[in-house]
């Protein structure tokens, strides 16, 4: 069926994703592309870092995709840190990439904006080029570091801009980053597919609820996704010092699940807000776990503040909150709107006050709650599916392989026997 979608491009044709800032199969968004890929009759490769407690093989085979992680060590101190991590990941895909041999489509997640020179050089090679635009980089450059837009700022605009003209066809998240794409990025519409991320519905089934996650009390917070210094984790824990402090609610248990570069000082600020008792932070956790406290949670908080990227980003953590039916706080965010709906309640311009009565409004009211988690599901099945997503992707693909011819079957055996060299 996904063959047909596709008009039948994907047969004998061969892609490989690059990808540096997650592993695969951990990066789910990817691995939904690749399998959707798989399944439409396409040899899918990945070259992507190795995991540090997952996807630690160098080399593996996963439900038929093949994928060469390299090693990579996170940047620390600043922008001389992130040339050599970007320095290191491109000399390693550059390395697996000539491995992997000739491919009809190189598609390249970001960030960062670098995956265009491994993917030129294989443009000219045959290839053709889908860029698959997970971040814009300028935005995330100002939202992250704080710094303006100096000369660093001026350089990540001129890579997009590079990414952008090098690419056959771009893949965008949502409208927003369309728009972009093709105000900014001077793209063609017909040549800008939007690739919505979804959950993955397998992953998120609800189990019966466990009183005792809630550590005794009657609620139970829920917080799930990345702590970086642009993910309002500290909006938060700000907003649940209010909760406690103005409105005299004791009555929750929080629960904050994942890590990143903010991690331990959120940690600490809990402390400091003397939120040690009820709040818990867990790290990463498996599927399994996760899925427990989701399903025990009465409200699940999405305190992403309004900045130049997160007011146009689609949220993981949002879409993954409503296939488990939770309702949602969040930030008033342009694109939190367009994903959740009514499935959420929205604080005005980074409001923690008003973060906080709307975390006690529906602990109150379990019947809106119930109501707004339905919303979520129906929305995560229905408009919001991957199914759709699908649909898109293949029809980019299709695109980006019009009028081309799949690389020779010579050519794709010897490189099996590279493979397993």
């Amino acid at each position: 069926m996904l063959g047909n979608t596709a008009g039948g491009a994907g047969s004998g044709r061969r892609a490989l994703i690059l990808v540096e800032n997650l592993s695969v199969p951990f990066d789910r968004r990817v691995w939904q592309e690749c399998t959707t890929l798989r399944d439409a009759g396409w040899t899918v490769d990945v070259i992507c870092p190795q995991g540090t407690k997952r996807d630690t093989e160098p080399e593996t085979e996963i439900d038929g995709v093949r994928i060469h992680r390299y090693p990579l060590r996170a940047a620390t101190g600043g922008p001389a840190g992130y040339l050599k991590e970007y320095g290191s990941a491109l000399w390693h895909t550059a390395r697996l990439a000539r491995k992997v041999g000739p491919v009809d489509v190189v598609h390249a997640c970001n960030p960062p904006d670098l995956l265009f020179l491994p993917a030129l050089w294989l443009k000219r090679r045959g290839a053709r080029f889908v860029f698959d635009q997970h971040d814009l980089v300028p935005e995330l450059y100002l939202s992250r570091f704080d710094r303006g837009e100096d000369l660093l700022y001026r350089a990540v605009c001129a890579l997009e801009r590079r990414t952008y003209r090098a690419a056959d066809i771009v893949l965008a998240t949502n409208e927003s980053y369309r728009d972009v794409a093709v105000r900014r990025g001077g793209r063609r519409p017909e040549d800008v597919f939007v690739v919505r991320s979804a959950p993955a519905i397998d992953r998120f089934q609800p189990v019966p609820p466990e009183a005792e996650l809630k550590r005794g009390k009657p609620h139970l917070l829920c917080y799930l996704g990345v702590m970086g210094p642009q993910d309002g984790v500290d909006y938060a824990l700000r907003a649940l010092a209010e909760l406690r402090d103005r409105l005299g609610r004791t009555d929750w248990h929080a629960v904050f699940v994942g890590s990143g570069d903010a991690f331990e000082a959120m940690v600490e600020l809990s402390g400091r807000l003397g939120l040690g008792d009820q709040v818990q932070f867990t790290g990463r956790i498996p599927d399994a776990e996760l899925v427990r406290y989701l399903s025990t949670a009465d409200v699940c908080l999405s305190p992403d503040p309004r900045n130049p990227l997160n007011d146009v980003s689609t949220m993981n953590k949002v879409l993954e909150y409503m296939a488990m039916g939770r309702p949602i706080v969040s930030f008033d965010l342009k694109e939190a709107r367009v994903s959740a709906g009514e499935a959420a309640v929205y604080a005005p311009d980074d409001d923690e006050a008003e973060f906080a009565r709307l975390i006690a409004l529906l602990l109150d009211d379990p019947d809106r709650r119930a109501r707004m988690g339905k919303i979520g599901q129906e929305r995560v099945s229905g408009p919001l599916s991957w199914q759709n997503s699908q649909a898109s992707l293949l029809a980019a693909y299709a695109a980006a392989c019009r009028d081309r011819t799949p690389v020779a079957a010579g050519d794709q055996v010897r490189t099996g026997k590279r493979q397993g060299s």
